[in-house]
């Protein structure tokens, strides 16, 4: 087992584990620590814990000391740069005519760069750009091109369901989703109710799958025949919470039709062999 300290560097963001060494670090309080593009300010969201060895990448590396109050300025003041500095690229985007949409933008900690991202639909000749921008903020310039995904993972927005979205709060790695997942939780297949803000497969679509996916190999299939107490019938719906089935039992003799909800054990039917199915799988952006 190792000891760590999980910390973000933006809210909602994915977690990384750093050596805590002697020092004991509460949640929500910010650090200072080393990463692979230099120094850099985050907040603590695992207190020191013990994880195992195969989840980590030794070696951590170490968090170099408590965010006094002069580092949580210098970070407050990096946040607040932002929005003059965005308008600032997009005015030298609409100058030098370039086809791509500013997104959001970053200072590093110790004031030696700033990244900003933005999505194209195609490649973009920035060089210019960066020659301009270098000389406006007196510090190295990045322009990191994203997909979709990514960008409403880092504007964020209200999801379908009334929510905020999880890839911008809840989610910190995007999961791979199907839309096998889609059918296993018996949903229309209609792509605008099951897409989010970013024309994808709803992410949420992971998250219950593995119990529908269980559920689907007991339920038999919509418009199957299936036996019950009354007799042979039709299934018309089922309710995977439940674990139930409605039946369409029709009696030509009394020239009555009747529908029914059985338990699934009450059933009898034949489950149809292992059907080869492609997933549609979302690539991540």
């Amino acid at each position: 087992m190792a000891e760590i300290t999980g910390v973000t560097f933006k809210p909602g963001g994915k977690v990384y584990y750093f050596a805590p060494g002697k020092g004991n670090y509460e949640k929500g309080k910010g650090v200072v620590v080393e990463t692979a593009r230099g120094v850099e300010y985050a907040t603590v969201v695992i207190p020191r814990a013990e994880v195992p060895d195969e989840k980590i990448t030794s070696p951590l590396k170490p968090i170099l000391r408590a965010a006094t109050h002069k580092d949580d300025e210098t970070h407050k003041k990096n946040i607040e740069r932002r929005p003059e500095a965005l308008k600032t690229v997009k005015e030298k985007i609409a100058k030098h005519n370039l086809d791509m949409k500013l997104i959001d933008c970053e200072f590093a900690f110790d004031g030696s760069k700033a990244v900003f991202y933005y999505s194209s639909p195609q490649r973009v000749d920035f060089r210019e750009l960066v020659k301009e921008l270098s000389s406006t903020f007196h510090m190295r310039i990045e322009l990191r091109q994203v997909g979709i995904r990514d960008e409403i993972k880092l504007i964020g927005g209200i999801a379908p369901c009334g929510r905020e979205c999880c890839c911008s709060t809840c989610m910190p790695n995007f999961k791979k989703v199907s839309i096998k997942m889609a059918k296993n939780q018996n949903l229309s297949l209609n792509p605008q109710k099951i897409s989010g803000l970013c024309g994808r497969l709803m992410c949420c679509l992971e998250y219950e799958n593995d119990y529908y996916a269980e559920a689907c190999k007991k339920m038999p299939k919509m418009g199957s025949e299936v036996g019950t107490p009354a007799g042979k019938g039709t299934v018309t719906n089922i309710d995977m919470l439940k674990m139930s089935v409605r039946v369409r039992v029709e009696d030509k003799q009394k020239e009555t039709v009747t529908y029914n909800d059985y338990p699934v054990e009450q059933l009898r039917f034949r489950r149809p062999p292992k059907e080869k199915e492609q997933d549609e799988e979302e690539d991540k952006a």
